[in-house]
Parts: structure tokens; sequence; C-alpha cells
């Protein structure tokens, strides 16, 4: 899914689930595929991810999804993933050929993981807190 906000122009965040175990190990993952620092983070139950959320239009205690801000537009579900892998260092761009797939198809695969994402996973009391080296990429 993607709506348009106004501004960002060069902007990338990425909005996680803090307190899921996945959507840390997604943070994780990226920050040494993105060497350039490009996408930045924040926690959707942060007030930085809740002023985004907001500024989207999106329901901000909305946490079943991972959001990308990306040049003024805001990603969700699938669309957002394949958006971040798009931008990482080869060869993770190449996954963005299954933005082909059919978004309802994309999405079902998406929302079955998200659903089981805790049980699967785990999920913390409290966010992720950065670790010095990564936290000047975090809102």
């Amino acid at each position: 899914m993607e709506q348009r906000h106004g501004g960002g122009e060069g902007q990338a965040v990425v909005l996680i689930d803090g307190v899921c175990h996945l959507c840390q190990g997604l943070v994780r993952f990226i920050i040494p595929r993105d060497p350039g620092g490009i996408l930045k983070f924040a926690a959707l139950q942060s007030e930085a991810g809740r002023e985004l959320l907001s500024t989207a239009g999106l329901e901000t205690d909305r946490l079943n999804t991972v959001v990308l801000l990306e040049n003024g537009r805001f990603y969700t579900e699938s669309s957002a993933v394949l958006r971040i892998a798009r931008r990482l260092r080869f060869p993770w761009p190449a996954a963005y050929i299954f933005i082909l797939m059919p978004l309802p198809l994309r999405n079902a695969v998406y929302r079955f993981v998200a659903r089981n994402r805790y049980r699967w996973f785990g999920r913390d009391e409290q966010c992720l807190l950065p670790t010095p080296d990564i936290r000047k990429r975090f809102l």
C-alpha cells in the first residue's frame, strides 16, 4: 500500500514494531547492508513513529506492519519490505522482482507472517534499545 505525503524528498525512514524480535532482526539485517546509512529507523510505538503514522493518515496504534517513508510517500506491508530491499547492497535489490506478484497475494503472505511473528520469533516488554554505534540511525 502506498500513500502520498508532501515533502520528504530523499528521506527514507523505516518504522517497525519496536518490541517484535522479527522486526528488530530486520533492523539488524538492514544496517550492515546499508553502509551509506540511507535508511533511518523509528519504533512505531515511539513519539517520532506515532507522529509519522499520524502524518501519513495511518492509525497511530497500528503495529502490524512495517512502514517505509520514502521520498514523501508511505508504503506498508509487502510493498514496504520490497522497497527496503531495493535500497540495500547487492544481491538484495533483486528481491524487488516480487513486486510483480499481485499485491493481494504478496500482502496475504506478509499478513500471515505478521499475525504469527510474536509466536514464532518472540517479543520484548519494551522497545529495542539501539547500541551506541547505531543510535544515530534512529529518530
